[in-house]
């Protein structure tokens, strides 16, 4: 076969494979059947003055702890009846007031780190936003986490069920001591009353100023005569719908879904799809389960030593419930006994995860390449504790990993260096072996092996940099640590496109610059494909998060630095 349609296939076949990766993620999280958020609808949730009898759960089935199918088992709450609150109401404080006499039924928490409101109709939180996290640079308005609206429901729940649990046949109404809580530093403990037949539960939420953690313990105090039976249940309830912050546009987007860790698998991601066709389950000693979004996650955790049943499925209201049923216990008459789980609700903090539960850090989801994402985010990391920008900090990881590749960059430059040297003669040897290919092709191998020259060797510098460049792509999508990083001047997020197109601009002329260090391709058709290049990229990265191009762009001018000297170190000794 002729050197040059090897070289012309090799280029083709390694562009191929990087343009199907990009394609590939594109469609798994951006392409066909991903719902968007629908817009917001600011109608009023509530009608003042109404004190009607809140509507019970219809009931999930159980099969084994984990929800099945009608008319077997135990159940557990669906949240079907969920009633929307207007979150926006404000609330005065009356001790131990009813939630029925609440039409509202707010409890309201304020922390460092998270913002909270409580129904006290089931004590789940129906919102939760977080301070430290604006929504885009310079907007006053939070990341909001949980949130019940009319359009979109995302919210965690727990209770306890079985033969005795008081969300059996329905969702407990509570009482509280107040509507509103501040929390400056240390912690603080919210207590939500309910009694019934001689029973009173105490649903606890132990909050901390300065993690995103919280405790949530269940204590029942039997006072009756007969002995209570029940299991501790918690759960995410949420719709499909992806939140604003999702990704770069037109780019592969970070993935929204559920996930659990598994005796099998250490991290175990289950679509919100997956689940219209059957129930997932799955028993687990301790574990979690998570609901993952950009930059986000909640994850209810399980107590180690506790083997608990974990569940995903679809709710008959369409949403999906994420979450897990506790070992049954048994409270005799005149005791006491508390069960619980926590809830991580916050950003994916890779070094808490990892403390809170094991594995719970694989929900900073670096795809298949996370072998490469992940050192190479601690590399990055190192770097910026000691200079303090996270721009300046991907510039010197360029130059770590140019100064790893760099033998083998060299050798590639070096035999490219070459091969413009020989480029006169393989132009004569084209003009005299016109009509004989195959006499042309032996020709041209034997003058590239008395050269010492590489026809192939071009390539190679952009195909060793390409599983790179995608771990890097996930280091920046992903790692919250550079969410709305800034850099220098008009650059305020680094894991954002650049506002003005600078980068991918500069990019495309240092590309074009390094086209023109190179020997032009024997072959017509690769020659075009080449000179199309530096335009196909720079369109491509113009949507690519600034912190990838800048990467790009440093490596491109170390690129050309290092072909210069090398191709004119050559020309000297062949002089």
């Amino acid at each position: 076969m002729p050197s040059s349609e090897v070289q012309r296939i090799v280029l083709l076949v390694g562009l191929a494979i990087f343009g199907y990766l990009l394609v590939y993620t594109w469609t798994q999280d951006f392409g066909p059947g991903v719902q968007d958020t629908p817009p917001r609808q600011e109608a009023p949730l509530t009608q003042g003055g109404d004190t009607t009898p809140i509507p019970e759960f219809p009931e999930a089935e159980l099969r084994d702890g984990v929800p099945d199918v009608p008319g077997e088992g135990i159940s557990v709450p669906t949240g079907d009846d969920d009633v929307p609150v207007d979150l926006a109401t404000p609330q005065k404080a009356e001790p131990e007031r009813t939630a029925l006499e609440d039409p509202v039924r707010l409890v309201h928490v304020r922390t460092p780190v998270h913002e909270v409101w409580i129904d006290r109709h089931g004590g789940d939180i129906v919102k939760l936003a977080l301070p430290r996290f604006p929504k885009a640079v310079g907007s006053g308005e939070t990341v909001t986490l949980f949130d019940r609206r009319q359009d979109h429901v995302y919210i965690a729940q727990s209770g306890l069920i079985g033969a005795d649990g008081t969300d059996r046949n329905g969702r407990p109404l509570f009482t509280t001591r107040a509507d509103e809580y501040d929390l400056e530093e240390g912690e603080l403990e919210l207590e939500l009353r309910h009694e019934s037949n001689g029973v009173a539960l105490t649903k606890r939420y132990t909050f901390d100023a300065d993690d995103y953690l919280i405790g949530v313990d269940l204590d029942v105090n039997n006072g009756s005569t007969d002995a209570f039976e029940a299991q501790v249940f918690v759960q995410m309830k949420r719709d499909a719908s992806r939140p604003e912050d999702s990704g770069v546009p037109f780019g592969p987007r970070p993935y929204v879904g559920a996930a659990f860790t598994t005796p099998e698998d250490r991290y175990d991601k289950i679509d919100f799809e997956d689940l219209d066709d059957g129930t997932y389950r799955v028993e687990v000693d301790g574990g979690w389960a998570a609901v993952l979004q950009h930059y986000f996650v909640s994850a209810w955790v399980g107590t180690p030593g506790e083997v608990n049943a974990y569940y995903g499925r679809r709710l008959s209201d369409g949403n999906y419930a994420v979450g897990f049923v506790g070992p049954q216990f048994v409270v005799g008459p005149n005791q006491r006994a508390s069960v619980g789980a926590q809830l991580y609700a916050g950003p994916k903090d890779q070094r808490r995860l990892e403390e809170i539960a094991p594995h719970l850090n694989l929900t900073v989801d670096y795809g298949f390449l996370w072998w490469m994402s992940v050192p190479l985010f601690h590399v990055l990391d190192a770097i910026h504790s000691v200079v303090g920008n996270w721009g300046v900090a991907i510039i010197l990881l360029t130059f770590c990993v140019k100064l790893l590749l760099y033998p083998l960059a060299s050798a590639s430059y070096r035999s490219m260096a070459k091969m413009k040297k020989v480029m006169p003669q393989v132009k004569r040897l084209q003009e005299r072996y016109s009509d004989n290919r195959q006499k042309l092709s032996q020709e041209m191998m034997a003058l590239y092996k008395k050269e010492g020259a590489n026809p192939l060797g071009g390539c190679l510098p952009l195909l060793v940099q390409m599983p790179v460049f995608l771990a890097l792509y996930w280091v920046l999508i992903e790692s919250v640590e550079l969410r709305q990083a800034p850099f220098v001047l008009w650059i305020k997020d680094l894991a954002a496109m650049d506002p003005y197109f600078v980068l991918p601009l500069l990019y495309g002329v240092s590309f074009y610059a390094m086209q023109l260090l190179n020997p032009p391709p024997p072959d017509p058709m690769q020659a075009k494909v080449m000179k199309a290049m530096p335009i196909v990229f720079t369109a491509l990265f113009i949507f690519f998060p600034a912190g990838l191009v800048l990467y790009w762009l440093v490596n491109n001018l170390l690129s050309l630095l290092q072909q210069w000297y090398i191709t004119r170190k050559i020309e000297k000794a062949s002089a």
